[in-house]
């Protein structure tokens, strides 16, 4: 293989380590906004429980002094009851009394309901409170969790990158303009290796008068792949797993009846 070559597949094996590295840097802030969004969500809970408390509050002193009022005018009523001098006129007093005091028992009913919807509310809070907290516990953790993980994969990408500016130092400057190219077009990888008589990134079958200028050892020249326009290069298989491979004796055949027997069991 072309020194120039090898010295390609070294980089390409570098930048793709840097290309990991890189999605994983590039997916910490994400990480870190769904970690804060739940807690956010949490926060929101709370301050929703506590904003229907406060309302509940307010509703209860309202009614608090709707009852206070209707009592004055039952008072006020009751105090006219002396200077009465007709029936009809005291009739009259007796239906207002009753109306406040209607009035007052709707208003103390309203009060009761909203007691009770402020102990369910204070109870809402602790729950939402506590659930924050552990949310709050979660998120700590987790925090420090992609913090760490984004110290090693900042420190992968800084020794990546000195290895990559090592890898390009052996490579010519027109040849490396040349793969720089070819990674933009085909998502980082310039290099594909010939399987089969195939480019093993596209598929295409590379002819067969390339394949075999390819496998000459002697051959200085590069190829490209006909379709992707990738750089092609060939691994010739080993050949002693090739000979020993040959050379191996076939199994014996066993008798029919053995074989029926072990696909019995």
């Amino acid at each position: 293989m072309l020194k120039v070559l090898q010295n390609l597949l070294d980089l390409q094996s570098v930048d793709t380590r840097l290309q990991d590295v890189r999605s994983r840097l590039a997916a910490f802030p994400k990480k870190i906004a769904e970690v804060d969004a739940h807690v956010a969500s949490a926060k929101a809970e709370v301050e929703k429980s506590k904003a229907a408390q406060l309302a509940t509050v307010k509703d209860r002193k309202k009614y608090e002094m709707d009852v206070e009022q209707w009592k004055d005018r039952v008072r006020k009523y009751k105090d006219q009851t002396s200077q009465i001098k007709t029936n009809e006129a005291y009739k009259a007093l007796q239906h207002e009394v009753q109306m406040a005091e209607d009035e007052i028992a709707k208003a103390e009913d309203r009060l009761l309901e909203q007691m009770v919807s402020g102990e369910e509310y204070d109870r809402k809070i602790k729950a939402a409170e506590k659930q924050l907290k552990e949310v709050e516990d979660v998120a700590r953790a987790e925090r420090g969790k992609i913090d760490a993980e984004k110290k090693i994969a900042e420190k992968e990408l800084a020794e990546g990158e000195a290895e990559h500016a090592r890898a390009a130092a052996e490579i010519p400057e027109d040849m490396m303009d040349h793969y720089d190219r070819i990674m933009r077009k085909h998502n980082n990888v310039a290099l594909a290796e010939v399987r089969e008589e195939k480019c093993s990134a596209c598929g295409m079958r590379v002819r067969p008068h390339v394949f075999q200028a390819m496998r000459r050892p002697s051959s200085e020249e590069m190829f490209h792949c006909e379709t992707c326009t990738r750089i092609l290069y060939y691994v010739e298989p080993p050949v002693a797993s090739a000979s020993a491979a040959a050379a191996a004796p076939a199994p014996a055949a066993q008798p029919s009846t053995q074989a029926s027997s072990a696909s019995e069991n």
